[in-house]
């Protein structure tokens, strides 16, 4: 069983993701809010992140470096992170964050599967200007 969490307060996002990776092998479940995104990950160690770039006061950028953080002193294992971007432009601001990928919205089931498919391979995908 694959588990991905999912952070959006978007229902419309949460719904094109599950609807695009959520299967019998695949589990998507969600959180609402960027400040949960570290607790959840802690309890539920997910084989899949995907956050949306904008989430209340903590949005994509920032649960993505506390990931990294943590990852980064042993005190999470690291695990494969992809952003939601608003548009090409961020991939500036992805790229600082360190994701392992990323898609600018709107959003499509085929990319959402070939973003999750490389992540969980070990690879990268990214959208847009990388540099």
């Amino acid at each position: 069983m694959v588990d991905v969490l999912l952070a959006t307060d978007s229902d419309d996002i949460f719904s094109a993701v599950d609807s695009a990776l959520g299967t019998d092998d695949t589990m998507v479940y969600r959180v609402r809010e960027g400040q949960h995104v570290l607790p959840v990950v802690e309890e539920k160690r997910p084989d899949l992140v995907i956050l949306d770039l904008q989430i209340g006061n903590m949005g994509g950028i920032a649960a993505c470096l506390a990931l990294r953080q943590e990852e980064g002193v042993d005190r999470l294992p690291k695990r494969p992170v992809a952003l939601l971007l608003d548009r090409e432009a961020d991939g500036f601001l992805a790229r600082q964050s360190r994701a392992d990928g990323w898609l600018v919205k709107p959003l499509d089931p085929l990319r959402l599967r070939r973003l999750a498919s490389t992540l969980l391979d070990d690879g990268t995908y990214f959208e847009g200007p990388t540099s």
